[in-house]
C-alpha cells in the first residue's frame, strides 16, 4: 500500500471530488492504522503494558473507533451504537498520567478478534455515511463531515502514539515489516554550530475559515515581536547528547529543573529511554528492530532531559542555551521558506512516511542552512501551550486541549517521520506532559529575549466560568449555594448508611464531591464534560481556581476562589474526578452507598437507561438522591424519552410519576419531594432563578 497521503482541502472543489477524496483519506487511514499495528507479533503482547503510564495496545487499537461512534452520536449523525460496552471501555484515558496514578486493575479489556470485529462494523458505517451523508461546500466545523474529519485525523494522532507504544514493548513482542523501513543511512555527526535567524512580528494562529482541517488551539491569534536570535544548525544529535552523558549530565543536580530531578530520580534515569544499553556500547531501540547507534541521527528524549541537557551547553558555552519557544520556532520556519502547505509546495523532509520508519541522519534534509527544520523528530519548545485569543472550544471534542492548558504540557514542533496529517500541517499546534516519550528531541537557541513560560491559567470559557461562579462564586438574592445544599441533603438523609464510597453522576466542576468527600471514604466524581471535571481535578490539586466572570458585553473581570475560603480543609486525595457518559457508564463504577445526581436527567438522551443502570451501581441500602427542574428539552432529550412533562391518554404525567415507575421496583422514596432554589449568574445583570425539585430513594 501507498502509505503517503497528502492532506484535504475542505474550501474548494465540488461535493462529488470532495466525497471521494474524504473517502479515500479514510480508508487509507484505517488500513495504514491496522498495518501498524500488524507489526505486534502476537494478541498477548497487545495486552502487556508497553508504558507502565499508559494503558496497553489493546486500547488504541479499540480507541479510535469507538472515537468515531461516540462522536457521531453527540453530534446526532449516528442514533444507535455499535456496541455501547466497548464504547464505553475504550472512551477514554488516553493522555499518559502522572507517574503511578493509572490502575490497570480496574479494567477488564476484550479480545483483539472482538475489537477486529468492531472495527470492521464501524468501518462500514462510515463508508455508509461518507457515500449518503449531504455534502456543501465549504465543510466548516459545524458540517457533520467536519466529525467524520474529526475521527480520520485523530486515528493519523494515534498513527503515530501507537508507533511509540510499539517501539517501548519487549522487542521479542515485535515484528519487522517492509512498509516500515528502517533508514539504512548513518555515520559520524557533523559539529553543530549556531547560526543567526532574523527577527520579526511573528502571527500565530489561523481563522475559522482556513482551507484544511484543524484542532480547537490551533483558531484565533497572537502576535509576537521575536529579536534576532541564534539556533543550532542542526538537531541534538545521538552523539552531541552523549558527550552530555559521558560529562556525567545525568549525575550532576546543577543541570535538572526541580520537576526534572524528580522524573530523573524516580525513573533511575541515565540515558535515554530507546537507548539500549548493552556490553559492546549502546544500540537504539527503534519501531520493530535495534540498531547499533546511529550517532549522527538525532536524539530523542523527553522535554526534562532536554532542558538538563541546554543547562550543561551553557556551561560549555559560557552562554545561555535554551530551547526554541513557539515564536521562535515559527520565526525560523519562515525564515527557510516554509511557508506553504506540503500538500500545495512539497517540503523534502523525513515525515508523512515518506522516506523511512525510523530517523534519518541530521544532515540529511536541510532547509536553507538548516537541518530538519520540520520532519525526522519533533522538537521540543519552551512554550507551554495555551489558547490563543478567539480561541473557542468544538463542542463534539471538549477535552482535546482545554485539559493540557495547565503550564505542565509543553509544545513540540515540527513533526516527526510517523507524523501525517493535521500533525504535518503549518498550524498544527501539540503539547505533552514534560516526561512524555514521543519521536521528539531537539534543537537549542542562544537569545537575550525574556520568555512567557507560565501562563494563568484563567478559566475564559463562557460557560465553564459561569459553572465556576455557579459552584465557587458569591451568592445572589440570599439563594445559598445550590451544590453546597445538595450535599447536606445527601449526608442527613445518609446519615445511618456506610460512609465508604460515594458517587457524584453530572458533578460538573465538583463543589459537591468536595463537600461529600468530608465524610466518605472514596468519592467518584463524574461527568461527560472534560472541561468540567478538569476544573474539579484542578481545584482538588492546586485549592485554588481562577477564572474570567462576566460584567457586562466583553467586560470581564478575574476571579479567584479558594477551597479555605469555602470552609473545606481536607485534602481531597480520595475524589476521583473523571470523563464519564452517565448513559454509558464503565463497569467499574460500582459499590455506592450514596449516588447523587443533580439537574441531571432532563440533560440525558436517554434517562430510563440512566436510571436502569444506576440502580445495579448501588450497595443495598444506599442512598439516591435525585435533584432536576424538570426542564425537559428535545434538544436534549427525545420526546418519546421523557419521563414526564406529557400528556398520556389525555391525562398529565409528571416527572415523578416517571421516576416512580422506574424506582419503584428496587427503590423505596424516603421523603417528601422538597424544591432547592438556585441562582446562575450569567452577566452582572442577568440571573437565572430556578428550583430543582430533590427526591430521596433508599435502595431495597
Amino acid at each position: 500500500m501507498n502509505l503517503v497521503t497528502q492532506n484535504i482541502n475542505l474550501s474548494n472543489g465540488t461535493p462529488k471530488q470532495k466525497r471521494a477524496e474524504i473517502r479515500h483519506y479514510f480508508t487509507d487511514t484505517y488500513e495504514l492504522y491496522e498495518k501498524l499495528f500488524e507489526t505486534i507479533a502476537s494478541d498477548d503482547a497487545y495486552f502487556e503494558q508497553a508504558q507502565p503510564l499508559r494503558h496497553p495496545l489493546i486500547f488504541y487499537y479499540g480507541h479510535t473507533a469507538t472515537f468515531f461512534t461516540n462522536k457521531l452520536i453527540v453530534g446526532k449523525t449516528l442514533t444507535k451504537r455499535i456496541n455501547s460496552k466497548l464504547e464505553s471501555v475504550f472512551a477514554i484515558g488516553v493522555d499518559e498520567m502522572s507517574w503511578d496514578d493509572l490502575n490497570e486493575q480496574h479494567y477488564e479489556w476484550p479480545t483483539v478478534a472482538e475489537v477486529q470485529d468492531y472495527r470492521n462494523k464501524l468501518k462500514e458505517v462510515i463508508l455508509g455515511l461518507i457515500d449518503r451523508l449531504e455534502l456543501t461546500m465549504p465543510i466548516s466545523w459545524n458540517s457533520p463531515w467536519w466529525t467524520i474529519m474529526m475521527g480520520i485525523e485523530h486515528e493519523r494522532i494515534h498513527i503515530e502514539t501507537s508507533s511509540v507504544l510499539i517501539r517501548q514493548l519487549p522487542i521479542i513482542r515485535v515484528k519487522s515489516s517492509p512498509l516500515f523501513p528502517i533508514c539504512p543511512t548513518c555515520g559520524t555527526a557533523p559539529k553543530n554550530e549556531l547560526l543567526t535567524v532574523p527577527g520579526k512580528t511573528v502571527h500565530l494562529g489561523k481563522n475559522f475559515e482556513y482551507e484544511l482541517y484543524g484542532w480547537d488551539n490551533e483558531y484565533g491569534t497572537v502576535q509576537i515581536e521575536v529579536e534576532n536570535f541564534e539556533a543550532s544548525k542542526y538537531l541534538v544529535s545521538n552523539s552531541e547528547y552523549l558527550n552530555f552523558i559521558n560529562d556525567d549530565g545525568y549525575k550532576r543536580d546543577r543541570y535538572w529543573t526541580e520537576e526534572g530531578l524528580r522524573w530523573r530520580n524516580y525513573h533511575n534515569a541515565k540515558k535515554p529511554e530507546f537507548w539500549v544499553d548493552t556490553k559492546n556500547g549502546y544500540k537504539l531501540r527503534c519501531m520493530t528492530e535495534e540498531i547499533d547507534l546511529p550517532m549522527d541521527w538525532p536524539v530523542e528524549v523527553c522535554y526534562l532531559e532536554a532542558k538538563a541537557f541546554c543547562a550543561w551547553k551553557s556551561e560549555q558555552l559560557g552562554t545561555s542555551i535554551r530551547l526554541p519557544d513557539e515564536a521562535e520556532y515559527h520565526c525560523l520556519r519562515d525564515g527557510v521558506g516554509i511557508t506553504k502547505e506540503h500538500y500545495v509546495k512539497p517540503i523534502k523532509a523525513n515525515w508523512n512516511f515518506e522516506q523511512f520508519a525510523s530517523s534519518t541522519p541530521v544532515t540529511a534534509n536541510m532547509h536553507g542552512e538548516f537541518g530538519d527544520v520540520v520532519g525526522n523528530v519533533w522538537q521540543w519548545n519552551e512554550t507551554a501551550i495555551y489558547p490563543f485569543e478567539g480561541f473557542k472550544v468544538h463542542p463534539l471534542y471538549d477535552d482535546f486541549t482545554v485539559p493540557t492548558f495547565d503550564n505542565r504540557h509543553s509544545l513540540i514542533k515540527g513533526g516527526s517521520w510517523a507524523s501525517t496529517g493535521n500533525e504535518i500541517a503549518l498550524h498544527s499546534r501539540y503539547a505533552f506532559r514534560r516526561h512524555f516519550y514521543q519521536h521528539a528531541g531537539f534543537r537549542y537557541v542562544k537569545s537575550a529575549r525574556e520568555l512567557n513560560t507560565e501562563f494563568d491559567v484563567y478559566e475564559t470559557d463562557e460557560l465553564v466560568s459561569m459553572y465556576c461562579e455557579f459552584h465557587y462564586g458569591d451568592t445572589y438574592y440570599d439563594t445559598p449555594n445550590f451544590s453546597k445544599v445538595i450535599a447536606e441533603i445527601a449526608l442527613q438523609a445518609a446519615t445511618d448508611t456506610p460512609h465508604k464510597k460515594a458517587l457524584d453522576i453530572g458533578c460538573s466542576v465538583g463543589r459537591t464531591a468536595f463537600e461529600i468527600a468530608e465524610q466518605y471514604a472514596e468519592v467518584d466524581a463524574l461527568d461527560f464534560s472534560t472541561r468540567f471535571v478538569q476544573i474539579g481535578a484542578r481545584m482538588q490539586r492546586n485549592g485554588i481556581l481562577r477564572y474570567e466572570r462576566t460584567e457586562e458585553g466583553e467586560l470581564c473581570s478575574l476571579q479567584e476562589r479558594s477551597l479555605k475560603s469555602l470552609g473545606l480543609t481536607g485534602d481531597y486525595t480520595n475524589i476521583n474526578f473523571l470523563q464519564q457518559d452517565a448513559t454509558n457508564m464503565k463497569d467499574i463504577y460500582t459499590g455506592y452507598d450514596l449516588v447523587i445526581a443533580a439537574n441531571l436527567i432532563d440533560r440525558l438522551r436517554y434517562p430510563s437507561k440512566f436510571l436502569k443502570d444506576i440502580t445495579e451501581c448501588i450497595n443495598s441500602n444506599g442512598i439516591l438522591l435525585i435533584a432536576s427542574p424538570y426542564t425537559w428539552l428535545e434538544d436534549f432529550t427525545p420526546k418519546e424519552n421523557w419521563l414526564g412533562g406529557f400528556k398520556k391518554d389525555g391525562e398529565p404525567v409528571h416527572t415523578i410519576d416517571g421516576l416512580h415507575a422506574h424506582l419503584d421496583n428496587a427503590f423505596e422514596l424516603i421523603a417528601e419531594p422538597q424544591k432547592v432554589p438556585f441562582v446562575i449568574r450569567e452577566t452582572k445583570h442577568k440571573f437565572q432563578h430556578t428550583f430543582s425539585e430533590v427526591t430521596l430513594w433508599k435502595k431495597k
